[in-house]
């Protein structure tokens, strides 16, 4: 009886054991609503004082052929004074890194501009460490004040995930921030050069995200004006000779105001179907067609150089921000 009880017991336990997943293993986790400080900026003119905060985390185990695609949201609003608010990503694994992150200034609440006082912001990036490797990725949000006082802001929700993608990849960032005004209205990035997708690729999906500033630092500008930018993302593709084989595209006009200061323009083209007719082969490019349009300068904002790990840490690191990745289905 007793080896009988033992036997079920350990046949429990080693079920148990396979089919419980630990906290290390997920690969999606809900965000906890909470309040969130914003730190004021420091009366001593030093360098602006922010609060990062850990969300949650999620962890994939990917092939050298693969990538891991991560998807952070988060939501926040009820600021008590305006503050800075950046969704970050922040991916590991054993010998590498890649981070990503995007923000804008909230609004705060009853300010008259509801539009800048709730927002819902999504950062993304596929990671492609190219060995076979866990990759654990971090969400955090990046808090400031920007007033002298200390500032609250409700995170609302949010959720982080990854997923396994094929191959390597297809991605680019900008580097550096990218000037725009009425002597030079257009830049075309984040952009894609020219790539071959897999044979038998059905289709591609393809994310974009510009950021915006208003007034970029070399010139003066008005606070009590905007910055008018049409922003268009197109995908193209080409046939063998080197001819157009499709485009397609798809934008939207913003008019952001000064003390938005930086804004997060997402664009996104989903089930771009690749035509095997005619000469076409499954070679693409795409980009962002930013124009301005008048008011304020801008810029499109470039990698997130020197951010601190943590509030007080003395250890720093670079983000992407503004980019563009593209996704082949088959």
């Amino acid at each position: 009886m007793r080896k009988a009880l033992s036997l079920i017991a350990a046949t429990t336990m080693a079920m148990l054991a396979v089919s419980v997943p630990t906290a290390s293993a997920a690969t999606s986790v809900n965000f906890e609503p909470q309040t969130v400080l914003g730190p004021g900026v420091p009366k001593d003119g030093t360098r602006t004082d922010q609060n990062v905060v850990e969300l949650g985390s999620v962890t994939l185990d990917v092939a050298a052929t693969q990538s891991a695609h991560v998807v952070a949201v988060m939501r926040v609003n009820s600021a008590t004074i305006r503050s800075l608010f950046d969704n970050e990503i922040v991916c590991r694994w054993a010998g590498g890194s890649k981070n990503a992150v995007l923000g804008q200034n909230v609004y705060h609440k009853g300010s008259g501009s509801p539009q800048w006082e709730d927002l819902t912001l999504t950062t993304s990036e596929l990671v492609h460490p190219g060995v076979a490797t866990r990759v654990t990725c971090t969400a955090y949000i990046r808090t400031a004040s920007l007033g002298y006082d200390d500032s609250t802001m409700n995170l609302v929700s949010g959720s982080l995930r990854i997923v396994p993608t094929s191959g390597p990849a297809i991605q680019s960032a900008v580097p550096s921030l990218l000037e725009l005004d009425e002597s030079s209205p257009v830049v075309r990035q984040p952009s894609l050069p020219m790539f071959d997708a897999p044979a038998g690729t059905k289709s591609l999906n393809v994310t974009a995200d510009v950021e915006y500033m208003i007034c970029h630092t070399s010139t003066d500008c008005d606070k009590s004006k905007s910055s008018k930018a049409a922003y268009t993302l197109f995908v193209n593709q080409w046939k063998s000779d080197g001819t157009l084989c499709q485009t397609t595209s798809t934008g939207v006009t913003l008019d952001t105001p000064y003390y938005v200061h930086h804004v997060v323009v997402p664009l996104k083209l989903s089930g771009f179907t690749a035509k095997t007719d005619s000469g076409c082969v499954p070679r693409f490019n795409a980009y962002v067609l930013v124009k301005w349009l008048g008011g304020e300068t801008g810029a499109v904002q470039g990698t997130a150089n020197n951010l601190t790990d943590g509030r007080g840490s003395a250890s720093r690191h670079t983000s992407d921000m503004s980019a563009i990745y593209a996704i082949p289905s088959r």
